[in-house]
């Protein structure tokens, strides 16, 4: 079990180039992981979540990200129980999961165990029985030529309607409500669903309002692209989450993470977050065993140090091999928690190594294999003395993988079996199908 270590001046340092957007210094080595309120106990509570999260802080968990929370409408509903993405009331909390005063409950005892929560917050869209509805504000949303409320255009999503950003008082109270759980409940920030489908200028000036409201919060956008980083410190990793998919279904290999970082333009402040799973993945695009396969602890090993902030999807400690359903209550079984320490080791080498944390002052990986070694990668992430190499095979059948690199010599410890080794320039490893190292000093 790695000691989490703050290392205060650098984490300064952050915050202070992190200045923009007040980001709080936790965020840099933070580790994230996503719950599905309704499907992560029998009981589908937040009182259930609370009593667990003393065993994901333990497994190195850093921010709990809650998907909507909010009640969801009832008029053109999507199976039995709806979708979390179609919100009735901005401002309440789903009854199937509690009341306000549990949510408020949920959100103190993780502070008091040093964790944040974020929760979803779904701005391009609302139920079309929205109470802004019933309140007569239909100029808020896109009306169809008939003047009536309609999806997303685009979309099969004919359970939503589709908001109108030119109207000013619509912005207004939008960033009202999202000011509303940041004072009333302390919550430390968002996931913003489908945020490339808001206005940018929207949500700068949401950030400006959330900075001035609390002591600073941590966005992170469902979305890809720079411009974002204006307002979100962390975008998904949508592209480099499809190139682990097509690697482990041989349709790319390792060049195509060389070309991924070679064309990746930087930012100082944003970073991706990296993911094998999340919410949409399981339930429409399938489990890491149908999209990965044997594959999928490589790939897992290289989302959490490559760049970025590592995302857990609730249930993958289970090895979660079913995809869970969207509108009905479908449990995860919690019996086989058989991969709780793989994870620990990943997210605790992320909490507390300099050369993983994220945003200002992080390093691109440093490539030591070539684009041409096609079923191997090794890449070394390093910062301030602090280093991490990691060796992936990415093949289904063993490989010796050598390599030559000076910097990397010296003493390093194994991350999954803890035993110490000095390398010297010349390195040569086994490495089984899929198989994978991880060191670090």
């Amino acid at each position: 079990m790695f000691k989490k270590i703050l290392f205060g001046a650098l984490l300064i340092v952050a915050q202070a180039s992190f200045a923009q957007l007040n980001t709080p210094k936790w965020v840099a080595n933070a580790t994230i992981y996503e719950v599905n309120v309704r499907q992560f106990s029998k009981e589908g509570t937040f009182k259930a979540l609370e009593a667990q999260l003393p065993r994901l802080q333990k497994m190195g968990v850093d921010i709990i990200w809650l998907m909507p929370i909010h009640p969801i409408g009832v008029k053109n509903r999507k199976g039995t129980l709806g979708s979390y993405y179609a919100v009735r009331d901005y401002r309440a909390v789903n009854p199937e999961f509690g009341d306000f005063e549990d949510f408020k409950a949920l959100v103190e005892a993780a502070h008091r165990l040093n964790m944040k929560v974020i929760i979803d917050w779904v701005a391009n869209h609302t139920s079309p029985d929205h109470v802004w509805v019933d309140q007569g504000h239909q100029d808020w949303y896109t009306l169809d030529s008939l003047g009536q409320l309609q999806p997303t255009i685009g979309t099969d999503w004919w359970d939503v309607a589709d908001l109108n950003y030119d109207n000013k008082e619509m912005r207004q109270e939008m960033i009202s409500c999202m000011e509303f759980w940041v004072k009333n409940a302390k919550i430390d920030g968002y996931r913003c669903d489908v945020a490339g489908w808001v206005p940018m200028d929207f949500w700068k000036d949401a950030r400006k309002a959330l900075d001035a409201a609390g002591n600073g919060v941590f966005m992170l956008a469902e979305a890809e692209g720079n411009e974002l980083y204006d307002a979100f410190e962390a975008t998904y990793g949508w592209e480099f989450h499809h190139i682990m998919n097509d690697i482990a279904k041989g349709k790319k290999d390792a060049a195509a993470v060389h070309e991924f970082f070679a064309r990746l333009k930087p930012v100082n402040n944003g970073f991706h977050m990296n993911f094998t799973s999340n919410h949409d993945e399981n339930s429409w695009n399938g489990t890491e065993m149908e999209r990965m396969g044997d594959a999928r602890f490589a790939m897992a090993v290289m989302a959490a140090t490559i760049e970025g902030m590592p995302l857990v999807y609730n249930g993958q400690e289970t090895s979660l091999d079913r995809r869970l359903a969207f509108f009905e209550k479908d449990e995860i079984d919690w019996t086989k928690m058989d991969l709780v320490s793989f994870y620990d080791k990943l997210l605790h080498l992320h909490q507390s190594n300099p050369a993983l944390f994220a945003g200002v002052g992080q390093q691109a990986p440093r490539f030591i294999s070539k684009a041409s070694d096609k079923n191997k990668l090794v890449y070394v992430r390093e910062r301030d003395g602090h280093q991490v190499l990691v060796v992936l095979n990415l093949s289904a059948a063993p490989q010796q993988i050598k390599f030559t690199d000076a910097a990397t010599a010296g003493d390093f410890q194994n991350l999954f079996d803890g035993k110490k080794l000095s390398l010297k320039s010349d390195k040569s490893f086994d490495v089984p199908a899929w198989g994978y190292k991880v060191l670090y000093r």
